[in-house]
């Protein structure tokens, strides 16, 4: 049997006394895109920051097999874990160049000689980065800045790659660029766990997904069950047409 790329068991996490996650059981398997989605509040974030190391929690979280839960975020970092946070802390003042060079760290510090040739390889995933890699991050268009915070990810050479809410306050256009990434993305072999609002969209390039309402796990299921099944569409995706797609597993 395969063992996952990330394995979750039976995390809480929150702030302080306040318990944001009750309970989360989930898996990644190497190369795949998973996605969580929810309301606004669901604890998505909280999530995501509890498996960087950002949060404490409880719980088991295992990386390729092994039990990372009291590492730091530092050393999560270096054993191929990367976050590409809602608010995409970008250097505003930093030319995009630059940026991207910043992700380059943990290749560095692994002694890889070569960790600058993977500029060229987020410059062909991103060609309007490479236009860009002079111009100050912070005068990038919403959609560019994304592609930044993503590319900057890339540049580590992570195994894992967590996305918080990619097309958050982006045009419909760039939202469906950003996701064609995504697509693109999965080719090169790395894990992604995408959280996301935008359901549709998150349901359509994800292989399997997870519905988390105040803090719980409410459904589970292939990407596609999910998105057929019909309490995510009354209450995630609207009118949508319903097929004899088995329904997604609840969480007892």
């Amino acid at each position: 049997m395969r063992t996952p790329l990330l394995q979750v068991k039976n995390l809480r996490a929150g702030y302080g006394r306040a318990e944001v996650l009750h309970g989360i059981d989930l898996q990644a398997d190497k190369g795949s895109v998973i996605t969580v989605i929810g309301p606004n509040g669901a604890g998505k974030s909280t999530l995501l920051n509890t498996l960087m190391g950002i949060l404490p929690g409880s719980g088991s979280i295992e990386f390729n097999g092994e039990a990372i839960g009291k590492l730091t975020l530092e050393d999560r970092v270096m054993m191929g874990i990367a976050l590409v946070p809602e608010k995409r802390e970008l250097f505003g003042s930093m030319p995009v160049e630059d940026n991207l060079v910043l992700g380059g760290f943990r290749q560095m510090r692994l002694g890889n000689a070569q960790w600058r040739d993977r500029l060229a390889e987020v410059y062909e995933l991103f060609p309007r980065l490479k236009q860009r890699r002079t111009q100050l991050a912070g005068t990038l268009s919403g959609g560019e800045r994304q592609m930044l915070a993503v590319g900057r990810s890339l540049m580590s050479g992570p195994s894992l790659l967590m996305l918080d809410e990619p097309s958050l306050g982006l045009a419909p256009l760039v939202v469906r660029e950003i996701f064609n990434i995504i697509t693109e993305l999965r080719k090169t072999g790395v894990t992604i766990v995408l959280v996301e609002q935008n359901a549709r969209a998150a349901l359509a390039v994800a292989d399997y997904g997870y519905v988390l309402e105040m803090g719980e796990l409410s459904l589970h299921g292939k990407a596609e069950d999910l998105a057929e099944d019909p309490r995510v569409i009354d209450t995630y995706l609207g009118a949508a047409r319903k097929s004899d797609a088995p329904p997604a597993t609840p969480i007892p």
